[in-house]
């Protein structure tokens, strides 16, 4: 049946989905037009917070370049591709390939999101070398996994409200993790999701003579170098010595940190995968040669995350994103606040797709009401977390790194991306609500 269900969403997303990039033109367009509409903005003022705000991505989109670049070296080494490959090889049957993705992606994901969006990529890659399956699944049972991300160890929302300091702590104090992230209600849809989003990838799968394959050929990345050796600057180039010298100070900075209590961020998971890279290419040379091949799928990550920062100072400066927030949730109870700042977290999501933006501008809207409402704060942050996630299933932004991976477009995955929309949302309102 869900086969069935799914067959005309993909048709659809590929006929009418556009490049991401076409996406994040007429969502521009659609934001400017609003701001003016319903936030009685000037053009000019539009204009003017759209072109300040443009590069405010810029440190994050070289973030994100380098979860992919660092990534794909990594995972293109000589010990993590072996891993792989026998990891693939419990793949027996289309069926198996499908599930065996999912879990993976899931738990990298529920680890770090950034780490799961790589070796979800990567993995389908080897996967789709030992089995014949429908690649478009395959790479977009990757990508549901990271539906889990915000409810995971490194959700932003939950990690912020745990730190001394943050922004809304004169609102409603520290909050650790044991009231967020490893709460019961979290951690029962987490393990709701694990159940179901396997489950709905498996029974979407086409049947043989509606799948889409891929060339084995076609994913294989080009072997490293021969090294010469001719000249002094050949001989640097393959230096193992350079190599270990480099790449054993890079460790002894992680140790460092770790021990003196360090947390895992974005920036430590981009270090950490780089090091890691550099030990295990052995030479600069290996190393090089495939950070040649995984540059390759950055080009989405560095000509739209600056459109996605136009979007969002155009939605924070004019107010847009706040009004959003306070209409859904001045519908609310206290029985249905967290249910509400859900949704609004989920239409926001669509024009602020970052975790942290999203909450320093539903923040000021969600925790207010909770406070009158009677709303434990820890669960209205949760359901703002969980809105961020539930929608970036069919938010182009954060399926970027893993479509330059996999080589595919956005179109190619978003129909059955579609289905993990309907399902996944219902899943998390009722835990929100209920649990």
């Amino acid at each position: 049946m869900l086969n069935a269900v799914s067959r005309p969403l993909v048709r659809l997303v590929e006929r009418w989905l556009p490049d991401p990039y076409i996406f994040v033109v007429i969502l521009t367009l659609i934001v400017m037009v609003a701001a003016m509409v319903f936030e009685q903005q000037s053009p000019v003022a539009v204009v003017e917070m759209w072109g300040g705000g443009f590069w405010g991505l810029l440190a994050f989109a070289m973030q994100m370049l380098l979860v992919l670049v660092t990534g794909f070296m990594m995972a293109s080494t000589p010990l993590v591709k072996g891993g792989l490959q026998k990891l693939a090889g419990l793949a027996s049957s289309p069926g198996a390939a499908i599930l065996l993705v999912t879990y993976t992606a899931l738990a990298a994901s529920w680890l770090n999101w950034g780490f799961g969006l790589v070796v979800g990529a990567l993995f389908a890659k080897e996967v789709a070398r030992k089995v014949k399956v429908d690649y478009r699944l395959l790479v977009a049972s990757a990508y549901s996994g990271f539906i889990v991300w915000h409810g995971g160890l490194a959700g932003s929302v939950p990690l912020a409200i745990a730190t001394e300091g943050h922004p809304f702590e004169s609102m409603i104090g520290v909050i650790g993790t044991d009231q967020t992230i490893f709460s019961f209600f979290n951690l029962a849809i987490v393990l709701c999701l694990f159940i179901v989003v396997p489950l709905l990838n498996r029974m979407m799968l086409p049947k043989p003579d509606e799948s889409v394959y891929v060339d084995p050929e076609l994913l294989t990345e080009s072997e490293p170098p021969v090294a010469k050796g001719d000249t002094p600057a050949e001989r640097l180039e393959g230096s193992r010595i350079l190599t270990w010298l480099i790449g054993l100070s890079g460790f002894a900075f992680l140790f460092d940190y770790f021990i003196n209590d360090g947390t895992l961020t974005l920036n430590i998971v981009n270090f950490l995968f780089l090091f890691m890279a550099i030990i295990l290419h052995g030479t600069p040379r290996n190393l090089l040669a495939s950070l040649n091949d995984g540059i390759k799928g950055g080009a989405g990550i560095v000509i739209q995350f600056p459109f996605y920062a136009g979007i969002m100072a155009i939605m924070v400066d004019s107010g847009l994103a706040e009004s959003i927030s306070s209409g859904m949730v001045s519908l609310a109870s206290e029985a249905t606040l967290p249910l509400w700042s859900f949704l609004s977290a989920g239409v926001v999501n669509f024009f602020v797709p970052s975790g942290g933006g999203q909450w320093a501008v539903q923040a000021p809207v969600i925790l207010p009401a909770a406070a009158e409402l009677g709303v434990d704060p820890a669960r209205a942050a949760m359901a703002v977390a969980w809105g961020d996630a539930w929608t970036n299933m069919v938010q182009p932004f954060w399926a970027l790194p893993i479509l330059g991976i996999a080589g595919l477009k956005a179109k190619d995955i978003m129909g059955f991306c579609t289905l993990h929309l309907v399902l996944s949302g219902i899943v998390i309102s009722l835990g929100l609500t209920f649990l």
